[in-house]
């Protein structure tokens, strides 16, 4: 046996999943609360404890882990205009892995320099310019940057004929700074991969000790990445395949978890119809897109009052006093499992479906009918998904509905509301065991292996 060890620290649980090299086979999974606050290693040691009660002893050739643990990697990301730089800049944090807490755009204000102070962000992405364009805007946030008091990472990706000058403010008040390619070198032209790259490697080297995971470094090779980026790779690799394995083609990932509710679509996303018109920056194969107020458990509060609480009274059946009391109950106790009383069930539910239905609805794309002189025009804003027909469900509130298909079937085209371009027919999937994270991890070294085993272990509902 070539036994490896698959960890995924998250918000709310830690997950480990063991897998068979030589089989292909997933040997056993267990989760267990977090204990982020307290000593993480006290969630690891009592989910390994439940794995070993279902495997027996294993002695592992490799352990890797992922992280999303006490709020994941919190990013904010600074540009020049709204809808090309500062968006360009949002894109890289997201393909990253990071929650972004908020985008600036154009000089940073003196109480926009104050927010992000006591945002207490992990890593900042500075960017702005095309190349050999605007310089004033980048090295005036430089400045503004270098005034704060907390000590983040700093990842410069702009205009590289200010780079250096904007690199050489920042080291000088402290700040440990990494200069990269431009994510926008020409207008609108993103090259986002240099920053991503280089927010991982912050990741790895600074990130781990601040959110306490040093203390379980002795257990484990390494954390590769965040956990939404190991998910991200597990998607690319079942959709795109790797050398001889073939992949199974475009698809969707909706990810519910306790914090956020994350959507991952690898697909073209060109329009499918004749005679559109594409608006803003060319959108990436690779798209994530995450949402803060959409958690079931940390941000369903948040959630709730996006929604309005109408809607999760119609989809549970149960009056707003008792779902304020659960909300309640849900604050108080963020481990609470819906199997633990039928009112929670009923809410964790309606929660579920609706996170599905908003969070698809934010990342595909839309169409709008223009008038111009010459007749009606259709404009397409994101991505078009209409033709997509795999979406998969991942994360605790999904895998544990009392009905899976029908949060998932919230991703799909409403007659309602044409003008947002989510899928028209899809099949389902369940990632019933909860191992796409592990699958993402798994991937980084042995990928042919991985997207057999997700083949194997999502179950078509």
């Amino acid at each position: 046996m070539q036994a490896v060890l698959l960890i995924d620290f998250g918000s709310t649980y830690t997950k480990v999943t063991a897998v068979d090299l030589e089989s292909e086979l997933v040997l056993g999974t267990a989760k267990s609360f977090t204990t982020v606050a307290a000593d993480i290693n006290e969630g690891l040691e009592n989910a390994l404890n439940i794995l070993k009660e279902r495997t027996g002893n294993i002695d592992y050739m490799a352990k890797y882990a992922c992280s999303s643990a006490a709020g994941g990697l919190k990013m904010i990301a600074v540009g020049l205009v709204p809808d090309l730089t500062a968006e360009a800049a949002k894109r890289a944090a997201l393909s990253a892995g990071a929650k972004v807490m908020k985008v600036y755009s154009y000089e940073l204000s003196p109480s926009e320099t104050a927010e992000i102070n006591e945002l207490k962000p992990d890593i900042v992405l500075l960017t702005g310019g095309t190349d050999g364009g605007n310089k004033d805007v980048i090295l005036h946030n430089a400045h503004a940057l270098s005034n704060i008091e907390q000590g983040f990472p700093v990842v410069i990706a702009g205009n590289k004929s200010a780079a250096d000058q904007a690199s050489a403010v920042l080291l000088r008040s402290g700040k440990q700074v990494t200069v990269c390619a431009n994510v926008m070198p020409e207008f609108n032209t993103l090259n986002i991969e240099p920053a991503r790259e280089a927010i991982r490697k912050i990741f790895l080297r600074r990130i781990i000790q601040a959110k306490g995971l040093s203390k379980v470094k002795n257990l484990i090779e390494g954390i590769l990445m965040p956990t939404p980026s190991a998910v991200l790779s597990a998607a690319y690799r079942l959709s795109a395949g790797y050398e001889k394995e073939k992949g199974i083609g475009d698809l969707l990932v909706v990810d519910v978890g306790g914090a956020t509710t994350d959507v991952h679509s690898i697909a073209d996303g060109s329009p499918t119809r004749t005679g559109v018109i594409i608006k803003g920056l060319p959108e990436p194969f690779m798209k994530r897109t995450v949402e803060g107020d959409l958690g079931v458990r940390y941000s369903a509060t948040a959630l709730v009052e996006s929604a309005g609480i109408e809607q999760i009274k119609n989809r549970s059946g149960l009056s707003a006093d008792d779902i304020k009391s659960q909300l309640t109950l849900i604050s108080d106790s963020p481990d609470l499992l819906p199997s633990d009383s039928e009112k929670l069930s009923l809410v964790d539910y309606s929660l579920t479906t609706t996170a599905v239905k908003l969070a698809v609805e934010r990342h595909a794309g839309t169409i709008e009918t223009m008038y111009t002189p010459f007749g009606a025009a259709y404009v397409q804003t994101g991505k078009d998904l209409t033709g997509l027909r795999t979406i998969i469900g991942t994360g605790g509130p999904i895998i544990n509905s009392i009905n899976p298909l029908e949060a998932l079937e919230q991703s799909r085209y409403d007659d309602a509301n044409p003008a947002v371009l989510k899928p028209q027919q899809a099949d389902y999937f369940l990632d019933a065991d909860y191992i796409f994270a592990a699958m993402g991890l798994l991937s980084e070294n042995y990928p042919e292996i991985a997207i057999r085993i997700m083949k194997k272990e999502l179950v078509k509902l």
